[in-house]
């Protein structure tokens, strides 16, 4: 349990500013998915490693039975080193080249394409090998525009009236397409939107007669704060799980139902320590001013994301309110007008919510180096990446002389 006198412990003994992840409640999360999807006839969970990336969190998945899906080459290194087999692996890239395809392919992980060039080249070079392919089911949903991508305006997928060129490609270069994909959006409440979405996929797999899976992709909402609404998952799986398996019996055989969950898993895991540098106040405003910034923890900033903050230096103390700002040579503000019990110079301040899309936004910007990452698991606590130096930072470059 990661209470105030604990993570008060790591950041004395690890320093600030610090990423914290409870391993325990990352299980928990996947077991409660594993749990909804009971009556699914072949259900595969493929953790969005994108949300983060720590080999640590990637085994501890692994260890409970998860896979991984990988945007990337590097991910799919990453996956490979932390022990996954190829065969547990999803690749599925957006707007990559056929070289980092062709990667991927020799390593042996499963391939997804979202174009219809690269469907076309997969298919010159391998047509005896099955690939899924990623559909856009036009559908808005998310919490903000940044975060949504399976409409039409989206870079994400291939849209349902290009179904004709995929099937003439497929056709044409003795393709095997076994999967059908997509990925709506992130932060979705909505059971509907999911069911929505799922109902395109059946269409579109109708029309290929070797589909082995059906990826629903992710995108659950988690709460942020008390109170928050969140994605009712069981419901959601109740009704999915019955229309899955009538379509199972309409195609002739049982599919695998896979989904793509990132933020569920690991973000209410997550808590991200920082130290307060300084207090001062304007006539209308008191800053808190922090040893962090938009280079450790951007999401307020870029997707004006809201993380709960609160001073666990001194949380009974007197509730003001304050704007928390970073050290970067920008507008780095993680809250305005935000009620936390009073702050002094030193005190720490704990970011909720920092499992997810945090550490791996994280950026060397201003030259500052990235935080120390600990994992708590079973009680035990662990350091999974050291905090960085200024080797760190210039060890990559050449220095010449002039």
């Amino acid at each position: 349990m990661l209470n105030n006198e604990k993570l008060s412990a790591l950041a004395q003994e690890y320093g600030c500013p610090l990423y914290v992840y409870d391993a325990n409640k990352i299980v928990a999360q996947y077991q409660r998915l594993e749990n909804a999807f009971r009556n699914a006839p072949a259900l595969r969970i493929n953790y969005a490693m994108k949300a983060l990336s720590n080999i640590n969190i990637l085994k501890v998945l692994k260890s409970v039975g998860s896979c991984v899906d990988c945007v990337s080459i590097q991910e799919v290194q990453t996956a490979l080193t932390a022990g996954f087999t190829p065969n547990n692996i999803s690749y599925t890239p957006s707007g990559v080249s056929f070289k980092e395809v062709k990667k991927a392919v020799d390593l042996g992980v499963k391939i997804t394409v979202d174009n219809l060039s690269l469907l076309a080249q997969f298919g010159d070079h391998y047509s005896n090998i099955p690939v899924s392919i990623r559909i856009n089911p036009n559908i808005k949903a998310g919490g903000n525009q940044k975060i949504s991508v399976g409409h039409s305006g989206s870079k994400f997928g291939i849209l349902t009236d290009k179904l004709d060129e995929v099937i003439k490609i497929s056709t044409s270069k003795n393709l095997i397409i076994n999967g059908v994909h997509m990925h709506t959006g992130s932060d979705i409440l909505d059971p509907e939107v999911f069911l929505k979405g799922a109902e395109v996929l059946f269409e579109v797999a109708k029309k290929f007669k070797n589909i082995d899976f059906i990826d629903f992709g992710g995108g659950f909402k988690v709460a942020y704060k008390e109170g928050d609404p969140t994605t009712d998952i069981e419901y959601f799986a109740d009704q999915l799980t019955q229309r899955f398996n009538q379509f199972c019996q309409s195609y002739g055989k049982e599919l695998t139902m896979i989904f793509e969950p990132g933020k569920f898993l690991v973000s209410e895991s997550g808590k991200f320590l920082a130290r307060v540098n300084v207090v001062k106040s304007t006539s209308s405003i008191t800053f808190a001013g922090i040893d962090a910034g938009l280079n450790h923890l951007i999401r307020p900033m870029y997707y004006n994301a809201y993380h709960h903050i609160e001073n666990i230096s001194n949380p009974n103390g007197a509730i003001q309110n304050y704007e928390v700002v970073g050290y970067i040579c920008e507008n780095d503000t993680f809250a305005k007008d935000r009620p936390i019990s009073e702050i002094s110079e030193g005190d720490i301040l704990s970011f909720s919510n920092a499992g997810a899309y945090c550490f791996s936004m994280a950026s060397n910007y201003n030259s500052r180096f990235k935080p120390a990452e600990v994992m708590i698991y079973d009680g035990n606590d662990y350091l999974i990446r050291q905090r960085e130096t200024i080797e760190d930072i210039l060890k990559n470059q050449i220095e010449i002389n002039l």
